[in-house]
């Protein structure tokens, strides 16, 4: 498969007909159609690649690098942060996330004057609670927001440790060097919380052990409840507040029985790593990527082709071999709007992270340039949003 997809990028990568030409001025990213990119950029441990392709009328992929302080002190942190949400129900809590998630993040770590998992978590638990609060006020005008969600995929680059942290099933996957053999092979750095993986369903049956229909298969699909995919999120507070999960939210996502105990978990896998002089590359995508490519194929197209648009260049390999599993061509595809398209792939968000070994290895109090990009999609009129329309917090602080 993949000297089929190397000949695809071979035919697809020369002159290009974009609106624009790609340069290395692309500060704010670039877009052609449904697809926002951003060829390259510096970030404080190397460069990066950022990318995204819309397929709902929405956009529900929300994605940001941010690069420089961690923390609000002159002292530091410093360091990389990337994070990848992938929504579902609507784009209202990806869009939170990417909001408030990092400003959460650089408060703890004010207060503990280090980057660590406890930082990170802290981060995590204020945003889910943050989000709540927006769904309890918004209840009696929008209660379909108790059912929108995200997946949250965060890795933090600080001092030379890689910080991984997940809910849902984003992932992140490490392209490291074999010298021996010149090499670079894959290994992934993210748990997933998919109940299409057995574990993952052994892990909520001995959660909810008193639940023998905690997990269904619906249509050749494992789904928590018959509702959702996935076991941890950020939102979906009808399975996690038993006082939203009643009317007027919709009688689909309305459980029979009343619940005790949240059904979904928005705790963290989180995993820590100290980075080495053999490691190349990140690559963190949502999981419309993987949907398509293998961990392995996806590191070695990073690995075989110029580090600029590695990330633009994933998302089209993603795209061609969605387009032929409905044998249809790439270029018919592009032709297909937000929304209809849908059907054919989901939201794809990409970040390739490329690690200078020397850059990785500085304290986490030297400063490095500063940075802050969001991943782009189509612009739309605010009249055009959601039923349940985006969150505004009322009481900012």
């Amino acid at each position: 498969m993949l000297s089929r997809l190397m000949n695809f990028l071979k035919a697809c990568w020369g002159p290009s007909s974009e609106r624009y030409v790609h340069s290395n001025s692309d500060a704010a990213g670039r877009q052609d159609g449904l697809l926002w990119y951003k060829d390259t950029g510096q970030h404080m441990n190397g460069e990066f690649s950022m990318a995204v392709v819309q397929a709902n009328n929405l956009l529900e992929d929300q994605s940001q690098v941010e690069s420089g302080p961690l923390s609000t002190l002159e002292s530091g942190p410093y360091g990389t942060f990337i994070g990848i949400y992938d929504g579902h129900g609507g784009p209202e809590t990806s869009r939170y996330i990417n909001d408030h998630l990092f400003q959460h993040l650089k408060r703890f770590a004010s207060e503990q004057q280090s980057m660590s998992v406890d930082v990170i978590k802290k981060a995590y638990q204020a945003t889910e609670e943050g989000f709540f609060s927006i769904v309890s006020k918004q209840w009696p005008m929008k209660p379909q927001i108790a059912a929108v969600g995200s997946c949250c995929l965060v890795g933090v680059i600080c001092g030379g440790t890689l910080y991984i942290a997940n809910l849902g099933d984003s992932r992140a996957v490490l392209g490291r060097l074999v010298k021996a053999t010149g090499e670079v092979l894959s290994i992934q750095l993210s748990s997933e919380h998919n109940v299409g993986i057995e574990a993952v369903r052994q892990e909520m049956h001995s959660m909810h052990p008193e639940d023998s229909h905690i997990v269904v298969l619906k249509h050749n699909v494992w789904r928590v409840k018959g509702l959702i995919q996935i076991s941890r999120s950020i939102g979906d507070v009808y399975l996690k507040k038993a006082e939203f999960n009643r009317e007027p939210l919709y009688a689909k996502f309305r459980l029979r029985e009343p619940f005790k105990k949240p059904i979904l978990s928005s705790d963290p896998s989180i995993s820590v790593h100290e980075l080495q002089p053999d490691d190349q590359f990140l690559i963190f995508a949502s999981d419309g990527l993987w949907e398509h490519l293998t961990n392995q194929e996806a590191v070695d197209i990073v690995q075989n082709h110029p580090r600029s648009g590695s990330a633009r260049r994933l998302v089209k390999v993603a795209l061609h071999e969605a387009a032929k599993k409905r044998e249809m061509r790439y270029s018919d595809l592009k032709k297909i709007d937000r929304g209809v398209r849908r059907h054919f792939h989901d939201d794809i968000t990409v970040v390739v992270v490329y690690l200078d070994t020397n850059l990785v290895s500085r304290a986490s109090s030297v400063k490095g340039p500063s940075l802050s990009v969001r991943g782009g999609g189509v612009n739309i009129r605010v009249k055009t949003l959601a039923p349940c329309g985006t969150p505004v917090e009322l009481n900012t602080t």
